[in-house]
């Protein structure tokens, strides 16, 4: 009679091997598992961090920046308040300037990975800050009107949706009016 368990040895190792074959078979599960998850992270929708007001601009942090020949007004962002969101969104504080010195404070983020805008307040001529009752997400115009946001977006903190550098990185081409794309033809 032939049985093939007969074997002493043949014995011996089929229990040594079927707690090993169990055992590569919870790893491989564990980290296809891992695999997937990390995967996930992409899939998760993305969601905005409650945001606090700055304080009130001043105007010795102000930087000023170039938009176009077609605007009448200057503009600047308050260094003070630029800030790279754990969320992925670039926060600062806009001041508009008219021609005759009127002036416009308005606190706003910047969304590189959606090339988007959102107006979160107006500054008041008191300090305070005024909800804005438009606190949605909205697409930047890159005419050559109003085109502030295009020119910070564009300019000093995005390049192919992907948030550019630091704060600082931000911040030094601003004061040096350096774009992004000054930067990329002078390395």
């Amino acid at each position: 009679m032939n049985n093939r368990h007969s074997n002493p040895f043949a014995r011996a190792w089929l229990r040594l091997a079927a707690p090993v074959a169990l055992l590569l078979a919870a790893h491989t599960a564990f980290a296809q598992a891992n695999f997937e998850e990390d995967f996930d992270d992409e899939n998760k929708t993305w969601e905005e961090i409650a945001i606090q007001l700055p304080a009130p601009p001043k105007e010795e942090d102000l930087i000023e920046f170039y938009v176009g020949p077609t605007t009448t007004q200057t503009f600047a962002i308050d260094a003070k308040s630029l800030a790279i969101g754990r969320d992925g969104v670039i926060r600062y504080t806009l001041i508009a300037t008219s021609p005759a010195g009127a002036k416009n404070i308005s606190y706003e983020g910047i969304r590189c990975a959606t090339f988007e805008k959102k107006l979160y307040a107006f500054g008041r001529s008191d300090g305070s800050w005024g909800r804005s009752r438009r606190d949605q997400w909205e697409g930047i115009v890159r005419g050559n009107v109003n085109r502030q946001h295009a020119a910070l977006a564009q300019d000093y903190f995005c390049s192919n949706l992907t948030i550019v550098g630091t704060e600082k990185d931000m911040l030094q081409r601003l004061r040096s009016k350096r774009t992004l794309t000054d930067s990329l033809l002078r390395e």
